[in-house]
């Protein structure tokens, strides 16, 4: 599992900020955005809530260890019958797509 840390580097670059432009948007420096990083030292809850909220996450997602298909499995098995199929669909579709465009 990742730590939270390397959680916020995934986020951001993901997002295509910089340690600066994240640091910006919530109200610290890139230095500090660094140390979070780098799990040297962590935000406060605020802070936290505010990383979460511009890289479009969940705060539970930074700071827990989640695995994201387990959490992606507990809400397929909490669909009805029918959108389970439809999701299996849709997965079978984007597999079919990379299939032929060799990706696969």
């Amino acid at each position: 599992m990742s730590a939270p840390g390397e959680k916020v580097t995934i986020a951001r670059k993901q997002k295509k900020l910089t340690q600066t432009e994240l640091g910006d948007n919530v109200g610290t420096s890139r230095d500090i955005i660094g140390k979070y990083e780098r799990d040297e030292t962590k935000p406060s809850i605020e802070v936290a809530a505010k990383i979460a909220d511009v890289l479009d996450c969940s705060l539970d997602y930074l700071i827990k260890d989640i695995n994201p298909e387990d959490e992606l499995a507990k809400k397929i098995e909490q669909l009805s019958p029918i959108n389970k199929e439809y999701v299996m669909a849709v997965i079978e579709a984007f597999e079919a797509k990379e299939k032929l465009q060799g990706k696969r």
